[in-house]
């Protein structure tokens, strides 16, 4: 009697890559609500009264190393200037009155945050503030 020789079989076995798949799928789904957006930049204390606001406003913050985010709901992006001129030039379109708040890291220089308001006039903003922390007090 001669032995039948069984060929192996060339095909890959896909089921144990769908399980992981929807593992990191259902991992995403679940830490995606999760994630804080935004940047983090460290404004300077000033013993300002705080503006009355009716609806969110558009703010831009200039980081310490000079960049540009743009933050929109709650979504911050990096832009340059050019982009941000024409995103605002769009929003002045649709809300005249819209208001741009530029809040400038304590470590970036004035010039850097003068560059910043003078590319929001140029969208034609009318209504920009500047940000900052309220002044901590030692209790004295």
């Amino acid at each position: 009697m001669a032995r039948k020789h069984r060929r192996p079989i060339a095909e890959i076995n896909v089921v144990p890559y769908i399980d992981v798949m929807l593992v990191l799928l259902i991992i995403f789904m679940i830490t995606a609500p999760l994630l804080q957006l935004g940047v983090e930049i460290e404004l300077p204390e000033a013993d300002a009264a705080p503006m009355e606001q009716s609806e969110d406003p558009v703010i831009v913050s200039v980081m310490a190393n000079g960049d540009l985010y743009l933050s929109l709901d709650g979504q911050s992006e990096l832009i340059d200037e050019q982009s941000l001129i024409q995103q605002l030039t769009v929003m002045v379109e649709q809300t005249p009155n819209i208001q741009v708040l530029i809040g400038g890291d304590q470590q970036v220089g004035y010039g850097r945050v003068y560059e910043a308001m003078v590319a929001v006039q140029q969208a034609g903003v009318s209504k920009i503030g500047l940000m900052s922390d309220p002044l901590e007090t030692d209790g004295n």
